[in-house]
């Protein structure tokens, strides 16, 4: 899905959490970033490695995970998937 091109789930990162781009700054830490009421400017300035278009995809995918046709990503050679 190009649209989510910069959420990541890898098992060795973060314990299989969708992140950002790999690193180590979960899609549920900028969730409640917004649900707190920070500004895209102001989770932006407490985490300069991000981008606006890092943020807007975890919303995004918020949004994907919530709808109807969601359906749960596969992880190829983690035990219990």
């Amino acid at each position: 899905m190009k649209e989510l091109d910069r959420i990541t789930i890898d098992p060795e990162v973060c314990l299989g959490q969708p992140t950002i781009r790999g690193m180590r700054i979960t899609v549920s830490v900028i969730l409640k970033l917004v649900a707190g009421g920070m500004t895209t400017r102001e989770i932006l300035k407490a985490y300069p490695e991000l981008e606006e278009e890092d943020i807007v995809q975890a919303l995004k995918y918020a949004a994907w995970l919530s709808s109807e046709k969601a359906k749960p990503i596969p992880l190829k050679g983690v035990v219990g998937a």
